[in-house]
């Protein structure tokens, strides 16, 4: 899994597994790494490209790809 430092005050990194389609990401508030599964390809681009990630997370992701 491919690990990507973003700029956010919310999120930290976020990590992608194209095979998988799994997704993890780093809160900065806890440190720890959620798993997101069945997450497509162009929604994982569309964060990483998101002028505001925690936004995204909570308008496209967040309770969406429970693994």
């Amino acid at each position: 899994m491919i690990r990507h430092t973003v700029s956010s005050r919310a999120i930290s990194s976020i990590g992608y597994d194209e095979n998988s389609m799994q997704m993890e990401i780093v809160f900065t508030s806890s440190g720890r790494a959620y798993t997101f599964c069945g997450v497509p390809l162009q929604v994982f681009q569309s964060f990483l490209n998101a002028s505001s990630k925690g936004s995204f997370y909570h308008q496209n992701i967040k309770d969406r790809y429970q693994c």
